[in-house]
């Protein structure tokens, strides 16, 4: 197994950094963000569940907690495939489930920049339908990092963003707020929007990444009343170029922009997670599947900021 860094890991808070735990399918490189990895273990066996997605392999209990089981090979070949005794599960934790995923070997960690990642281009990732979040340059090797959230949200539709949740709101005024937005994922990305107009927040704008974000907020650095073109920052952490902590430190330390209030949506929020959040300033954290509650937040900071102006 190869290892690039040697210093475990939990990095330092804001320094827009990775750790890419890289693994391999049918001998291809493919990696993970080490912050939504548990622990890796031996294949074991699968209980398979009737009616399951063709990929979800069943399930599994290693000590006291029952596991779903992703066939990942079988889901990015689109295809059954051999299942060897050397196979590998990646137990993951995020958007507060826990969920192994089968692989063939696991490779090592790796410590890059999110500037060495680059977002694929369109002939590799059809719009919506891709499911790589960025292309990362570990050492010599160019790795695929998956997005992990997509592949759950397509065998899992529940599992993600509802827009239930807004619709059990009620009816709710027009508000002309403008809302800011750092979300690297196409399909997240527009769920978030739909859910903001739904309930009410019509202005919004959508970066790709941290770093787009950033620069647009450096056109309205003269401005003398900031709260006119950007009132509140939603960001999530897992991202290209800069990630969504690096956004946030940039945002708090800034005498221009520190005011405006910043709320870290992303599946990685752990305890771990939220503690480096509040360090670096952000005003709130939450969950990604918790849209409803994200809508009551913004509610809530927005008629703060109202205060503060009165």
């Amino acid at each position: 197994m190869r290892e690039d860094n040697k210093q475990g890991i939990l990095l330092e808070s804001g320094t827009n950094e990775i750790e890419v735990m890289e693994f391999t399918i049918n001998g291809n490189l493919y990696g993970i963000n080490v912050a939504k990895v548990k622990e890796i273990l031996m294949s074991s066996p699968v209980k398979p569940m009737p009616h399951a997605h063709p990929a979800v392999e069943g399930i599994f209990k290693p000590r006291d907690i029952v596991l779903t089981v992703v066939d990942l090979p079988r889901y990015l070949l689109q295809a059954p495939c051999d299942k060897g005794e050397k196979d590998l599960f990646i137990l993951t934790n995020f958007n507060r489930m826990n969920i192994a995923f089968r692989v063939h070997t696991v490779v090592g960690i790796s410590r890059i920049s999110w500037q060495d990642i680059q977002k694929p281009d369109k002939t590799i990732s059809s719009g919506e339908e891709g499911v790589a979040t960025g292309i990362a340059q570990c050492g010599e090797d160019l790795v695929t990092i998956l997005d992990f959230e997509k592949i759950v949200a397509e065998i899992a539709p529940e599992t993600t963003i509802q827009m239930a949740e807004i619709e059990r709101l009620g009816h709710r005024d027009r508000r002309e707020s403008p809302i800011m937005v750092a979300e690297d994922s196409i399909l997240l990305g527009r769920m978030i929007v739909e859910a903001l107009h739904k309930s009410g927040y019509v202005n919004v704008t959508m970066c790709m990444d941290g770093l787009e974000l950033w620069n647009r907020l450096q056109e309205y650095r003269e401005e003398e009343n900031l709260r006119e073109k950007v009132a509140l920052i939603i960001t999530d952490i897992e991202m290209p170029q800069m990630d969504g902590h690096r956004l946030t430190k940039m945002i708090k330390d800034d005498p221009k922009f520190k005011s405006i209030p910043v709320v870290i949506f992303s599946s990685l929020i752990t305890e771990e997670m939220r503690r480096k959040g509040k360090e670096l300033g952000a005003d709130e954290q939450m969950s990604k599947p918790e849209i409803g509650r994200l809508v009551e937040v913004l509610d809530h900071l927005l008629m703060r900021q109202d205060k503060k102006q009165g």
